[in-house]
């Protein structure tokens, strides 16, 4: 049997994607304020450029397109269903024209930081 590169992609980020979501965030580990504020600064440096609200934000956009619906804010910052596992799949590996981010520009200690901050408004 042959699956193309790029379904067997999309089906394994779908997956994950899928499991990500229905994963509970860590029981008895809430993020201190430094964290999260740690977690505003990095990801002011490294994902602002195409995740914050405003014209011209390419994922903003990517995002918008994908939840026209409004099932969804399409601002990363807004969102409330974003699990730590889901966030730190993406990074690390990129999707559509995100790039992924290696361990030596996004550290795991920064990469826990900035899943802390996106994370700090999860539905429970």
């Amino acid at each position: 049997m042959s699956i193309k590169i790029g379904s067997r992609t999309a089906l394994v980020v779908q997956v994950v994607v899928w499991a990500g979501l229905m994963a509970s965030p860590v029981r008895g580990q809430t993020p201190d304020a430094a964290t999260i504020e740690k977690g505003r600064a990095v990801y002011e440096y490294w994902c602002a450029t195409c995740h914050s609200a405003g014209p011209g934000m390419p994922g903003t956009a990517a995002l918008s397109a994908k939840y026209k619906d409004g099932s969804r804010p399409a601002v990363l910052a807004e969102r409330s269903d974003l699990t730590p596992q889901t966030l730190k799949f993406f990074v690390r590996n990129g999707v559509s024209v995100m790039p992924f981010f290696r361990k030596t520009e996004v550290s795991d200690a920064d990469l826990d930081a900035i899943t802390a901050y996106l994370t700090r408004n999860r539905s429970k």
